[in-house]
């Protein structure tokens, strides 16, 4: 089993910072909110954007598979009470001369193996599609 970790620390009422590796990211956790840091919801879609994005990088060899970009838009809808997200949304495209049969392959693959996208299937309603780019 592999095992992650972060630390996250409060820097003052106007926004935290988490650090992973030798990376940091400047979190929105001020009331008001910030323009220039993600919120939590945001932080949760770029981590459902990144398992789809690397799965992408995980997959395409294997199946030799040619693309030559990838773009993916999720919006999420949150219900108030209680406050949870009851629908995240998706769209991924791709820069891609292979046959429609071979891009519902990568999305069926993309889904079927992402840790982030199969842990949030199991919590909230996640829908979208893979299209190749016009």
């Amino acid at each position: 089993m592999q095992e992650y970790r972060i630390h996250a620390r409060r820097i003052d009422e106007h926004g935290s910072l988490a650090v992973a590796k030798e990376a940091e990211v400047a979190l929105d956790t001020d009331l008001s909110g910030r323009r220039d840091a993600m919120n939590p919801v945001e932080l949760l879609l770029s981590a459902l954007a990144a398992c789809m994005l690397k799965g992408i990088e995980r997959v395409t060899p294997m199946l030799d598979f040619r693309i030559d970009g990838a773009e993916i838009q999720l919006e999420a809808t949150r219900q108030d009470a209680p406050p949870k997200l009851t629908h995240i949304r998706y769209e991924i495209v791709v820069d891609s001369a292979e046959t429609d049969q071979r891009l519902n392959l990568l999305h069926r693959n993309i889904l079927k193996y992402g840790t982030i996208s199969n842990t949030l299937s199991g919590a909230v309603d996640l829908s979208g599609s893979l299209r190749r780019r016009n």
